[in-house]
């Protein structure tokens, strides 16, 4: 498993890290998603072999959210 941490712009009550958190879960090889509300960054551990970066990224984005960089 990889860990990557990446930071979210966008995020503003826990609905918002409900909604993060769930559309990483769903995506194969996420093993798990820590959405901090309070450090605005989501921290994944997923399967490298099964999923790429980028396609978290554009997970995040696609919920509505902003991939800061």
């Amino acid at each position: 498993m990889q860990t990557e941490v990446i930071k979210i712009k966008g995020m503003t009550c826990m609905g918002c890290v409900n909604s993060v958190k769930n559309v990483l879960e769903k995506i194969p090889g996420v093993g798990s998603a820590d959405v901090s509300l309070e450090q605005k960054q989501v921290t994944i551990q997923y399967d490298a072999a099964s999923t790429q970066s980028s396609q978290l990224k554009d997970a995040i984005e696609g919920a509505g959210f902003e991939v800061v960089n």
